[in-house]
């Protein structure tokens, strides 16, 4: 009733420290409130200021509601640059949309395009500006919190950004500490420091994340709260003042700050917990006069102290599993509150369904190296599975034939499993990974087959630091090494690149293959499958072959020659001969630190890449001579790409 009144739409007059309503005023509320049970601007085109697979997510609900989709284009000479305001609004416009979805990432959080939106005579499909600019900033929203008695934690938030003002912030709150972006989310821009001296290059690279990511380069400085769990409360708003929690989500499951699983129930929330978390989350939204779906996110400590820590006011990459369990469609909560209809279910009802909902749990497919510390990973789609069943969701954004380059999230899919509780939600999970298939380029699925069957996982016991202490296992070269069955499947399907095939006098076929940074001669088996033989996709001189779910190239290996032999010996040695640094991944060089001539030590960063909004230090193997660098800062790089040579 406060936020009705506050909204103006509830006549009272204050009366000593409360408000007094008279009845005929909510008589009269009551009867316009029945009223506007029907949509006050019914959405018939909807224009979905996004791509990949929110997009098409979005598109399958508007397909069930009747609803005309528009999904931009993004390649090609007719696309749309989804980070240009003006561009966006423009193309919503020509497609004659009367609502705009913007679906995260991109300009889903951002105020001025909501603005521009609705300035346009289009419904925005989301909350209002005014509540994205106060949840947007980190430092109001912090200050908020405060004012309402929900615990954050410690830090500095203050206007001074300079360093000089940071470093003293720092020594006030302690370290270690965390360094994060004022505006934005997503763990974009983070970096954790736990010694003074690695103040000054964490400051510096949050800067640069923040301001390419978000056009908002400062900073706030926390203590880091070690081992915590990431629990996060899904909230629905409408336009008449009703507001309700979907439950919590557990999302303790991290690399680098990003998300990798998602679950609901929070294995670690108790009811108590529970009652705190989403009274929290209802009373902050409430206080920005929200509207829409929107998360509100908190760690959750070992001894079960709770901090606040943002609201993202946007769908979330983790919804699916808020709706398995509850039931509702938050893609048409949403149109049907940018209509103007009120909720159409309450808190009791919610919470009976979450009750007897049972357990979702969703993991993210991603385009990386995980083997190579969680590198971005681009390349062509040659084949793709996705698994099929019971209790079994795929929301993908890719299809075979697609390419995949560095230019937006490497977020292929997810793939979610629901079941009557926890346990047999995992097991589904992991059984439907197991029937995934994606070969071609890099992915992070072997990575995930193997987390969802480790026992801290399993045993619900995951924190956001956990990745760091189990991952890799001691044992993972050996168990994930390219079996000859593997081989031999390759060389039947390569022997006739092969100068003669292979072809040897009183012998069978033999042909000499590389994989990755491995060579071998392989002498061929009779024609024919072999028991137990890889899945392979095939392409004109390449033999991508399915190892535990990794996509594993394999090419005839090139002929030898002296250079190639000594860079070799060299790169595994180190005997006075020059090393190579090559690009890890694709992607921008930002920066350049050291020139040519230079001595560097073992460690040393030489450059600073961008790719898929994220930034990755190369650093010198060796210590040496910087004898040739072979990069410029804004120059774009493949993998493998010669970066610089190291002159022990």
């Amino acid at each position: 009733m406060q936020r009705w009144i506050a909204r103006g739409v509830l006549p009272a007059r204050r009366v000593g420290g409360r408000w007094r309503v008279a009845f005929d005023a909510l008589d009269a509320f009551e009867r316009g409130a029945a009223r506007s049970e029907q949509p006050d601007r019914a959405i018939r085109r909807l224009f979905v200021a996004n791509r990949g697979e929110i997009a098409r997510r979005i598109q399958r609900t508007g397909d069930r509601l009747g609803i005309g989709v528009v999904v931009p284009p993004t390649d090609g000479p007719n696309a749309v640059d989804l980070l240009d305001i003006e561009v966006v609004v423009e193309a919503a416009r020509g497609a004659r949309a009367d609502a705009v979805h913007p679906g995260f990432g991109f300009l889903a959080e951002n105020a001025d395009f909501a603005e521009a939106v609705i300035g346009a005579g289009i419904t925005w499909i989301g909350p209002p500006p005014t509540a994205i600019r106060s949840m947007g900033d980190k430092v109001a929203a912090r200050r908020l919190a405060v004012g309402l008695g929900i615990p954050v934690v410690p830090g500095y938030d203050g206007r001074g950004q300079s360093d000089a003002a940071l470093r003293r912030a720092a020594e006030a709150i302690g370290y270690p500490l965390l360094v994060k972006p004022a505006g934005g989310g997503g763990g974009k821009g983070m970096r954790t420091v736990r010694t003074p001296e690695r103040l000054a290059d964490a400051l510096a690279a949050a800067r640069r994340e923040a301001t390419a990511a978000f056009g908002d380069a400062r900073l706030l400085l926390e203590r880091l709260v070690e081992g915590p769990r990431h629990v996060e409360v899904q909230v629905l708003f409408d336009r008449h003042g009703a507001g309700i929690h979907l439950g919590e989500r557990d999302c303790s499951t991290q690399r680098r700050h990003q998300k990798v699983v998602e679950e609901t129930p929070s294995p670690a929330v108790t009811a108590k917990a529970r009652d705190q978390l989403t009274a929290h989350a209802l009373r902050l939204a409430a206080a920005v006069g929200y509207e829409s779906a929107g998360t509100v996110e908190f760690l959750l400590g070992a001894r079960g102290e709770i901090f606040f820590l943002e609201m993202n006011t946007r769908l979330q990459v983790e919804h699916p599993v808020t709706e398995l369990v509850s039931g509702l469609d938050l893609v048409e909560e949403q149109i049907r509150i940018a209509e103007g209809t009120p909720l159409r279910t309450d808190q009791a009802t919610v919470n009976a369904a979450l009750a007897s909902g049972g357990h979702a749990i969703e993991v993210r497919l991603y385009a990386e190296d995980a083997e190579d510390g969680f590198l971005p990973a681009t390349g062509r789609v040659e084949r793709l599975d996705w698994p099929i069943g019971d209790g079994i969701r795929v929301d993908a954004g890719v299809d075979a034939g697609d390419e995949v380059s560095a230019r937006f999230d490497p977020m292929l899919a997810k793939v979610v499993a629901h079941g009557a509780d926890r346990e047999a939600a995992i097991a589904r999970l992991a059984a439907a990974l197991d029937r995934t298939v994606v070969l071609g380029l890099t992915t992070n699925l072997r990575f995930l087959r193997w987390l969802l069957r480790e026992p801290a996982l399993r045993d619900g016991q995951m924190r956001i630091d956990s990745l760091e202490r189990i991952w890799p296992p001691d044992d993972w070269s050996e168990r994930t090494r390219l079996p000859d069955v593997a081989w031999q499947a390759a060389g039947r399907r390569l022997v006739g690149e092969s100068w003669g095939g292979g072809w040897r006098l009183n012998g069978p076929p033999r042909i000499r293959l590389a994989a990755g940074d491995e060579e071998r001669t392989v002498e061929l088996a009779a024609s024919g499958a072999t028991a137990g033989e890889p899945l392979l996709a095939i392409t004109a001189d390449t033999v991508h072959v399915d190892v535990h779910g990794r996509s594993v190239p394999v090419r005839l290996a090139p002929a030898p020659d002296v250079d190639r032999a000594a860079r070799s010996a060299a790169h595994a040695h180190h005997e006075g001969g020059s090393v190579e640094v090559a690009a890890p991944m694709p992607g921008a060089v930002l920066a350049v630190h050291r020139a040519a001539g230079e001595d560097v030590e073992g460690g040393d960063p030489i450059a600073t890449l961008e790719a898929m909004k994220m930034e990755h230090a190369v650093v010198a193997p060796l210590a040496g001579r910087l004898a040739e660098l072979a990069v410029r800062a804004g120059e774009q790089v493949a993998r493998g790409q010669l970066i610089a040579v190291i002159e022990p």
